[in-house]
Parts: structure tokens; sequence; C-alpha cells
């Protein structure tokens, strides 16, 4: 029997949501995050885990878009309880009815009871999921680098990697007062790096993030219908074929390239 957890990884929560938000993807979950609307918690080496009042945060968020076509602005007024915005922010349904003037939904109040979550939510879509977005710690170890770490590691400096924050080209996970760094980050580093030196500029390096971003929405709407099915053999299934995807599609990718540089290349 395998030990409780009070949190849930990623890939957990997409299965946990799949059946009432079909289209939701792993994808759409980084964003909210990175739009401040939900906080999940880092482990020491920056993955992502969710407590069950994160999860009903998230749910608060989904149900907000899906049912009531709210921005996400708007969302975010009403979780933090302010309704001063002049918007009318009040949700149809009995189950929407506003809180008192200061007083957030009570999904807005995760931070109340996060360090008080003793088990993790029960839900027997989440059993036996494998967190597909996770699987490069499997893969390429899961030593974190701190910042001046990942400088050092990846022969760049300062500046570098400032610009390559800037444009989206990379993310630090931030545990604690601690900026970190994973193995799949160090190797963007090392990439880029080499692109500039050769006189890429790091706002060009966009299209790069833009497409890799396309290509694996486009992966995750292929292995969602398997996700969706409460069989964990579907569920292994979805990882492995998820893995297969992107294997195949960096092969496909490179073989483009190759084609598309032939006429370029001098014939030797």
């Amino acid at each position: 029997m395998s030990t409780a957890r009070s949190y849930l990884s990623i890939g957990e929560v997409l299965a946990l949501l799949l059946e009432e938000f079909p289209d939701v993807t792993i994808s759409k979950i980084r964003f909210l995050e990175s739009q401040g609307l939900i906080e999940p918690e880092r482990t020491p080496s920056g993955y992502r885990k969710f407590s069950q009042s994160e999860v009903e945060r998230l749910k608060f968020i989904l149900r907000e878009q899906k049912d009531n076509y709210l921005p996400l602005k708007v969302i975010r007024t009403r979780l933090e309880g302010d309704t001063n915005s002049g918007e009318i922010t009040a949700p149809r349904g009995l189950g929407h009815i506003p809180a008192p003037r200061g007083q957030g939904h009570p999904a807005g109040n995760k931070r109340l009871t996060r360090s008080s979550d003793s088990t993790k939510p029960t839900n027997e879509a989440t059993d036996g999921v494998h967190d597909i977005s996770d699987k490069r710690a499997q893969q390429g170890g899961d030593r974190s680098y701190n910042r001046d770490e990942a400088i050092k590691a990846a022969g760049i400096d300062e500046k570098t990697l400032a610009a390559l924050e800037k444009f989206g080209i990379v993310k630090s996970n931030q545990v604690g007062s601690t900026e970190l760094f994973d193995e799949a980050d160090l190797r963007i580093l090392e990439a880029s790096a080499q692109l500039l030196r050769l006189g890429i500029e790091a706002r060009h390096l966009k299209a790069w993030r833009s497409a890799a971003d396309h290509e694996v929405s486009l992966f995750e709407s292929r292995v969602v219908p398997l996700m969706r099915q409460r069989n964990p053999q579907a569920r292994q299934q979805a990882a492995e074929m998820f893995a297969e995807l992107v294997d195949q599609g960096a092969k496909l990718r490179s073989a483009l390239i190759a084609a598309q540089a032939n006429d370029h290349i001098e014939k030797r």
C-alpha cells in the first residue's frame, strides 16, 4: 500500500479536471499559474504540487470561464473579494451568491487551508496517473540549479539570462526566495547561448518557444481522450504515447529543417 500524499502533481490534477472540463490542458493550467491566479507549491526540485484547496481554486476559475464567460481580470477580483471594479461579477446560479464585501470566494482563501491539508484528495480519476509534464525528471535527472549555478553551467552571463527570461524563452521556478532551474532549463540555456553567439537575437528565439508550445498543445489534445478514462492502463498508455509523440515530433522537425536547408548548404 502506497503512502498517501497531501498533494497532486499537475498530471493528476489534469486527470481530475477532465471529466468536468474536457478542454483543459496542462498548458492551460500553466498559463493560469503564469497569470498569478493559482500558486501551486513546489518540491525542492521545482516541480508543481497542488493541495486540495489549490485544486478547488482552479475549478472555480475554470467554471467561471466556462459557465459565465468571465475574463481573468474579473475572476481575479472575485477570488480576492473586491467587488469595486464596477463590473457585474456575480455569476448566475444559487451556488454563486456573492460573498460579503471584503470576503472572497472560499476558493480564494487557499492560503488559509494549504498548510493544514493532510490527506490526498480522493478521486479514482487520479489513481495511477503519471505526470506527463514531469517525465523529464525521470529522463534527465532532477537536479536543480540556482541562478548563479545555471549561469555558470550554461556558460552565459547574467545579461544573457535576463534577456532570455524577458522574452519568455526560459523561466525559473521560485522556491521560497530562491530561483531554481532544472536540467531542461539548462539545455534551453545552452542551445540559446549558441544561437546568440551565431548572431540570432534573443527576441527571435520567441519563434522557437511559440512553435514548441503549439506542438505540445497538439500532443496534449491527442492524449486527452485516454486521460479521460478511469482505467489506469489507459492513462499509462497516454503517458507512453505522449513520450512517443515528443520523440517523433523532434525527428520530424529535424528532418524538415534539414530539407529546407539543403538549398543553402553546398553539396560535397
